[in-house]
């Protein structure tokens, strides 16, 4: 089993190298020599195009992971509906949620799987840079492919005046063996780790920031470890990646947040998908909408400022005349239906809502119901 292990890493390695020399190649051709700014470019693009040539392979599988986050988004009801049926059940939960995602054809391991196809390009271009260091013999050198000339010449590359295979904790003795500068080394290794601390964070907080933070604790506490423990593994790890590692890791996190904005705009979540966080606050959903919805309920509309409207009264309508003798509104009995709710309800065939009386002005002499309707018709 070790065996096969070793057999299957080492074909990893070849194919690493030769897609590296490849471009290389064809970046010789283009720009002969390539050394500006103490950088060999050749050699740096070759790593920058063995990304791109990764994820132009993977991108199929990646609109893929897409659809399926979104397909499991869409069910997320159902799954709800689920855990409270079948809740204390185990079992069953699982045979029931299985069976959903064959109805659904979701499946949920798609969504891991680009980034598993990617570990070993990883550890294949950590490996194959590692092995690139000086005093090896024609027979190690020629290893996966490469050329003696190449080999060497890939050890001597660097990215302004840093090796690309020395890295931020490169051992004194190793920085002279390679006629590098120890402070330029750690200046350029912890500046690419920052870069690359950055840009990490930033592929998983665009994701979270479009799809919103899930609803089930324990996805959010996935979602957590994705935002800030992948950046604090980088720190931690970033210092002992070489410069090559760590240029490969910060152009395969911009390739992502270039796919993910695209893919995000294509294929944005499903509606249904539940958003929990601060934008959950805002008016429109939540505790207002209910609120909104009493309020109407009572009677009241919702006008452009958010206040309720007289019922029977259109929003915006100018103020209605007021009887001086009896301090109700003009056409109407004090307590009766207005004039227009009688419209409404004679149009709509709904029951008219009556309408507050007015209280009398100060001074006024109160009215004696019969004699009020008597002066009305008068007056009428």
């Amino acid at each position: 089993m070790v065996h096969l292990f070793r057999s299957l890493m080492g074909g990893v390695y070849w194919v690493i190298s030769q897609v590296m020399l490849f471009w290389h190649s064809v970046w010789d051709h283009v720009v002969p020599g390539g050394r500006v700014l103490g950088t060999n470019w050749t050699w740096v693009l070759s790593i920058v195009f063995l990304v791109i040539t990764l994820r132009i392979i993977l991108f199929p599988i990646f609109v893929k992971q897409i659809k399926s986050q979104r397909a499991m988004q869409a069910i997320q009801p159902k799954m709800k509906e689920l855990q409270q049926k079948h809740k204390g059940d185990r079992e069953t939960l699982q045979q029931e949620v299985m069976k959903l995602y064959k109805e659904e054809k979701v499946n949920p391991l798609m969504g891991c799987l680009p980034m598993f196809l990617q570990i070993p390009v990883f550890i294949g271009l950590l490996h194959v840079l590692r092995h690139l260091r000086p005093g090896l013999s024609d027979h190690s050198k020629t290893l996966y492919g490469w050329t003696s000339t190449a080999f060497d010449d890939a050890v001597l590359a660097r990215l302004f005046n840093a090796p690309i295979v020395a890295k931020f904790s490169s051992s004194a003795k190793d920085i002279v063996a390679i006629n590098a500068n120890s402070t330029t080394v750690k200046i350029v290794a912890a500046f690419l780790v920052v870069c690359m601390i950055f840009t990490t964070y930033m592929t998983q907080r665009q994701m979270i920031k479009k799809t919103g933070w899930n609803e089930d604790p324990q996805q959010r506490m996935i979602q957590k470890f994705m935002l800030y423990g992948i950046p604090f593994f980088t720190l931690t790890s970033g210092w002992y990646f070489p410069i090559g590692v760590i240029i490969y890791w910060v152009t395969n996190n911009f390739i992502t947040l270039g796919q993910q904005y695209w893919v995000l705009h294509k294929y944005p979540p499903p509606k249904n998908a539940v958003k929990t966080g601060p934008s959950s606050s805002k008016e429109g959903g939540g505790i207002f909408a209910a609120f909104r919805a009493a309020r109407e309920a009572a009677g009241g509309g919702a006008s452009g400022n958010g206040r309720g409207t007289t019922t029977g009264r259109p929003a915006g309508a100018g103020k209605p005349k007021t009887d001086t003798r009896s301090g109700s509104k003009t056409g109407t009995k004090a307590g009766g239906p207005t004039a227009s709710a009688k419209g409404a309800a004679k149009n709509n065939g709904a029951p008219a809502t009556p309408a507050k009386a007015l209280a009398p002005k100060p001074g006024a002499k109160p009215i004696n119901p019969k004699k009020g309707g008597a002066a009305k018709r008068q007056s009428g």
